[in-house]
């Protein structure tokens, strides 16, 4: 096992299949030479040549064109989007190509496509770097997101969506590029798209988050057991295809359950996980579930983002509501 931060995991996942497949191929904007700027893919191109590893003209939709036109030719593209508020470009090669390849080709052509791409607050970067886009994406049939928590998650959820034969949008937090050390195997391992991983184990209330906001229910849930009260976390990881089975087995358990996201309140993950549990698990509910999100506004300037953004407070503020229901 070796000691690794977010970044230091996704890019080993990457070494590790640019040595296992010769058709991954890393290209992007600043990818190669620099890195990347969050030098994400650093050392790569030294590693394993410009023809593998190599920048982009300042075009996200021609990232994404070239991506796609790569992918039916049975190579495994990792395009790198700077920061996710420049995705708008993509879009169309995204989520109009890429997502529905296999199915109006009949099976004929794949995108065997993997969209990295940084996101999220805390920072204080500047504007459309840091928004929370996964519901736009998660709404398309035939693409996966997936939104890793932690270092070990990142490299074996990052394999696994190299070798998945249809498009991933991947998200990485910024806030949780250098947040912490973890440890991580060297050699190459996966985590099963689609799968949801309870990271804590509760009997009064179930906490559903993904992404920087898992630690952030974390800390909520350090306070709320000083009160003797247990909360279960359960980390989403990918939000399309959503795992709701464990989310209706642990439901059964605690009878009560809210949603933590960054994302705008509306219309987002945590819509569409209240709306099947409603579905599926409704008879379990003694109370309603609850969202804690962002405000329904454009992300703030960095100047009031702390106030925006979910804290512990407003977690164990909605978690007593549910209680005293």
């Amino acid at each position: 096992m070796a000691q690794m931060n977010m970044k230091e995991a996704i890019r080993d996942a990457m070494r590790v299949e640019l040595e296992r497949d010769p058709n991954v191929l890393i290209f992007g904007e600043d990818v190669g030479n620099v890195g990347g700027v969050f030098r994400v893919t650093e050392g790569l191109q030294k590693a394993f040549g410009e023809d593998r590893v190599f920048d982009t003209p300042l075009a996200e939709s021609a990232i994404g064109g070239l991506a796609v036109g790569l992918g039916i030719q049975g190579f495994r593209p990792i395009a790198e989007i700077q920061f996710i508020g420049f995705i708008f470009e993509a879009m169309d090669q995204m989520l109009i190509q890429a997502a529905r390849m296999r199915y109006r080709s009949g099976g004929r052509y794949h995108s065997p496509i993997v969209f990295r791409t940084p996101f999220g607050g805390g920072v204080k970067a500047a504007e459309l770097h840091t928004d929370s886009l996964e519901g736009l994406i998660a709404q398309t049939p035939g693409i996966k997101v997936v939104v890793p928590s932690n270092p070990y998650d990142a490299k074996g959820l990052l394999i696994s969506a190299i070798r998945d034969n249809d498009p991933v949008f991947f998200m990485e937090h910024l806030n949780l590029y250098h947040a912490f050390r973890a440890e991580v195997p060297e050699g190459e391992y996966t985590i099963e798209l689609g799968k949801a991983n309870i990271v804590r184990e509760g009997s009064d209330v179930t906490i559903i988050s993904y992404g920087m906001t898992v630690h952030t229910a974390t800390k909520a849930a350090d306070e709320l057991e000083k009160s003797g009260i247990k909360a279960e976390i359960i980390d989403l990881r990918t939000l399309n295809p959503l795992d709701i089975d464990t989310i209706v087995t642990s439901i059964k358990k605690t009878n009560r359950a809210i949603v933590v996201q960054e994302a705008q309140k509306s219309a987002g993950i945590a819509a569409e996980v209240i709306a099947q549990i409603n579905e599926k698990a409704i008879l379990h509910l003694e109370a309603p579930v609850l969202r804690v999100a962002g405000p329904d506004t454009i992300y703030p300037f960095a100047q009031i983002e702390d106030s925006w953004l979910p804290t512990p407070a407003r977690i164990i503020k909605a978690v007593n509501t549910v209680l005293e229901y």
